[in-house]
């Protein structure tokens, strides 16, 4: 995809700024996204529902024509609200890591924990 032909004044939502070069940054941040979720057990659904999501966007990055119209099938709002929420992936993937949520649990669940309404 060309991303020099990506020329937007505003997006039109209040504080966030126009992404000069959203291609670049999606791909940093899809990347470091992917090596992070490499350390994690390969059948942790986290890691392959996330996996699935960020190599789903590659494709649409690359094979669409302009971002205008990845935008559209990305269908999660412009450009710059998908950099958001790749950020936000991205940083809860680092905390799941830390986490290690794959594990078992310490102790047991407390009996209803899980039962809604109580």
């Amino acid at each position: 995809m060309a991303s020099g032909a990506y020329k937007k004044a505003f997006t039109g939502l209040t504080g966030m700024a126009v992404a000069r070069n959203p291609t670049h940054t999606l791909g940093v941040l899809y990347s470091k996204n992917l090596r992070a979720l490499a350390k994690m057990p390969a059948d942790f659904p986290y890691r392959k529902h996330t996996e699935a999501l960020i190599n789903e966007r590659v494709s649409i990055m690359k094979n669409a024509a302009t971002i205008e119209e990845a935008e559209v099938k990305i269908n999660c709002g412009q450009i710059e609200e998908v950099i958001i929420q790749a950020e936000n992936e991205l940083s809860l993937s680092r905390s799941m890591l830390e986490w290690k949520a794959w594990e078992p649990l310490c102790e047991a669940a407390p009996e209803n924990q899980w039962k809604w309404p109580i």
